[in-house]
């Protein structure tokens, strides 16, 4: 599994527990909506799970609600797949006034799928003059 830390601020009279298990299914299979496909699958396979939710020390009504996604959700090979499922969609939730990814841990069996870029990642940080941080090129819209 994909383990996902998210800090999370639910509004007013939603329990941590409750805006917890909704980052989990938006960012995963949920959707707002009945849709023909539902039928097709079993979609216990496929959706985010909330496994744990801790009050955040000194920090009224923030929370660290875990979430597990299991690996058959995400296409192998795409960086761009994987935040976009587990971030692209699920920051305009309205159940929550507020919701930043904190950490994210990613299997190694899974993190060898990505190939990276063709000519190494030497010539592309000397193309961009960026060092000692991580380089991202996808697009994640929050509202």
């Amino acid at each position: 599994d994909i383990l996902a830390a998210f800090r999370v601020t639910p509004q007013p009279g939603v329990p941590p527990e409750e805006a917890g298990a909704a980052v989990a299914a938006e960012s995963s299979t949920g959707t707002w909506t009945t849709v023909w496909t539902d039928g097709l699958t079993s979609l216990d396979r496929y959706k985010g799970r909330c496994y744990h939710i801790e009050a955040v020390v000194g920090e009224d009504n923030q929370y660290i609600a875990y979430v597990a996604y299991p690996l058959d959700l995400f296409e192998e090979g795409s960086v761009t797949n994987m935040f976009t499922s587990i971030v692209g969609n699920v920051f305009g939730f309205k159940a929550l006034r507020a919701l930043r990814l904190e950490d994210l841990r990613i299997p190694t069996s899974y993190s060898k799928t990505f190939q990276g870029p063709p000519h190494g990642i030497q010539v592309e940080r000397d193309k961009l003059n960026k060092y000692g941080r991580p380089l991202l090129g996808c697009t994640i819209k929050p509202k």
